[in-house]
């Protein structure tokens, strides 16, 4: 079981109890249901439910299996089972034998929970602790492996019962007339379809896809070197791409859709994303960051919770688990008018990003199988970067000078101003704040490096400087602190050996004063290396502005060497 599947189990089971204790008058339905009364009355058969299987002629099929694959010893212990066995009518020996054989062509190379014929066959047949069944038995039930499974008074999932409430010491036992079908989810999906090979691939990579020490559900037995020393070890699978993603897509809790490329269009999509990541050489992790971020880029946004996605909000909107509420838009992309990982009109537009797929139901929800894609890059990870002057860490410094000291001090100084809701331009500057530099030395122009962080590479993108008037702080500001100034603005980034490259995109412009000036500085530039998700001490992508402002300019109050930054823009460009 995973981790997920088993706090269900204890979730449920805790639930139960606690329902039990409260209603005392049901603790005989209790005590049958779980303890393994049988509701005939009949007593518990002395030995194990291993020992039941073994001897019974008519379930020698299934008991190689369990043999073959070491649940005999479960079987044959003290740990509490209810165990639906096929008998040999249903359950050939040419089937065992196949089942045996694929067991050990995986053993060793998988985790033995992930391992096909003890995941999709014994585990599909065992649940933990005891279930009887009566006259009006109908419970919804959890398999070993997680999957839910309706029991009936005369049948499980729609596999008949051949016999029924077999008691034994550790369990009870149950023989059915078919084999009980195994529904896999959307995860387990992927490693059935040849057309989702690569994206397979990706999710069940080991990179991602591993077990893990859990130590709260592990025995503890002692301390030895400073050191917990562990009687039982307990692992569970994980898989970091759910994460990332929000989507447990292996939760047989959760109901999703999903859309899925095929391996062509995989390819095609590989092909054109991987340029867009491309790390320069000195990019700590670099081979793994060049292989996990296209295709991440390519999953991202495409799996979507049936419970804030019915059939009627559908008609208008799919909401990926990737999407943000109106209040969040602005703290994570800086605009609640970005609408990232949310596609409108997904069934009816003619690019409908639900349209054109090959549906198959999972367990879990929907695989929707995509060989043409729908899904526009703009819309999920090429997105527009707000930078904020007045965010942390993004000022990264600004010119200075030697005074008689000997000391450095700086030629301008930062001050951070709100714009208030009764201002005219409340709303109009990116996020109601913006930086002042005001100058400490008047005998020289200034300069302020920005630093500039998620960027892609080989993609063209049109940069903007934005300037805020001094009227959005001061509504009554004069008419020598409303003057414009000149900048100049020289990008600095990094060529693919690590090493500083600069490009000046605007040697002389003058802002407009009175207004919020949207200032191009490049248009479709394509940096020529990626920093999208480092974490860097010094970007490597940064902006430098400079005032330059001549002294008789300053002398006859045609310009002002006082700069007011917003933001600096990094848009999409749009052919």
């Amino acid at each position: 079981m995973t981790f997920m599947k088993r706090s269900h189990i204890f979730n449920m089971v805790l639930g139960l109890a606690i329902a039990a204790l409260t209603q005392m008058s049901c603790s005989d339905e209790w005590d049958d249901h779980y303890n393994g009364s049988s509701d005939a009355g009949a007593g518990v058969i002395n030995g194990s439910l291993w020992d039941a299987i073994q001897k019974d002629p008519n379930l020698s099929n299934f008991a190689s299996v369990v043999k073959a694959c070491g649940y005999d010893r479960s079987l044959g212990g003290s740990q509490v089972f209810t165990v639906f066995a096929p008998t040999n009518s249903c359950f050939s020996a040419e089937e065992a034998q196949q089942l045996i054989q694929a067991y050990n062509a995986e053993k060793g190379k998988v985790d033995d929970d992930e391992n096909t014929t003890i995941k999709e066959f014994l585990q599909n047949h065992i649940a933990l602790y005891n279930y009887s069944v009566s006259s009006s038995s109908q419970d919804s039930i959890v398999m070993m492996n997680g999957k839910y499974a309706l029991l009936s008074p005369d049948n499980i999932s729609g596999s008949k019962f051949l016999s029924t409430n077999q008691h034994y010491n550790n369990g009870i036992l149950f023989t059915v007339g078919d084999k009980v079908a195994f529904f896999s989810n959307l995860f387990e999906y992927m490693r059935k379809d040849n057309d989702l090979d690569s994206i397979r691939s990706f999710f069940y990579n080991p990179m991602f896809y591993r077990s893990e020490f859990s130590p709260s559900e592990s025995v503890a037995g002692g301390i030895e070197d400073g050191k917990t020393v562990y009687l039982d070890s307990v692992f569970r699978l994980q898989n970091e791409l759910f994460s990332l993603l929000s989507a447990r897509i292996n939760s047989e809790d959760s109901t999703y859709l999903m859309v899925a490329p095929t391996n062509k269009v995989w390819k095609e999509l590989i092909e054109e994303y991987e340029p867009y990541f491309n790390y320069d050489n000195t990019v700590n992790d670099r081979d793994s960051l060049i292989y996990t971020l296209p295709r991440l880029a390519i999953t991202m946004g495409t799996t979507f919770s049936r419970t804030f996605n019915s059939d009627v909000s559908l008609r208008d909107s799919a909401i990926s688990t990737l999407a943000y509420s109106g209040n969040l838009r602005r703290l994570v992309w800086g605009a609640d008018s970005l609408h990232y990982f949310e596609y409108f009109n997904p069934l009816s537009a003619p690019n409908g990003v639900l349209t054109g797929t090959t549906n198959i139901t999972c367990s879990n929800g929907t695989m929707m199988k995509a060989d043409n894609w729908k899904f526009d890059k703009k819309e999920t990870f090429f997105q527009t970067r707000i930078i904020e002057a007045e965010d942390a860490g993004v000022i990264r410094e600004v010119s200075t000078f030697t005074n008689t000291k000997g000391d450095k001090e700086e030629t301008i100084l930062p001050r951070f101003r709100d714009v208030l809701p009764d201002n005219v331009f409340y709303n109009k500057v990116s996020g109601n704040g913006f930086v002042e530099f005001e100058p400490q030395r008047s005998t020289s122009n200034h300069t302020v490096v920005f630093n500039i962080t998620n960027v892609l590479s080989n993609i063209g993108y049109d940069i903007y400087l934005v300037t805020a008037p001094a009227l959005a702080n001061d509504s009554n500001a004069t008419e020598i602190q409303r003057l414009p100034t000149n900048l100049r603005c020289t990008l600095g980034y990094h060529a693919q050996d690590g090493s500083d490259q600069s490009s000046e995109v605007v040697s002389m412009v003058t802002t407009q004063p009175d207004t919020v000036d949207h200032i191009l500085l490049a248009e479709d530039f394509k940096f020529p290396v990626c920093s999208y998700g480092l974490i860097e001490d010094m970007p490597q992508v940064t902006l430098t502005v400079e005032t330059r402002v001549s002294s008789s300019q300053l002398r006859n109050n045609t310009h002002t060497r006082t700069m007011r930054i917003d933001c600096i823009l990094l848009k999409p460009h749009q052919e």
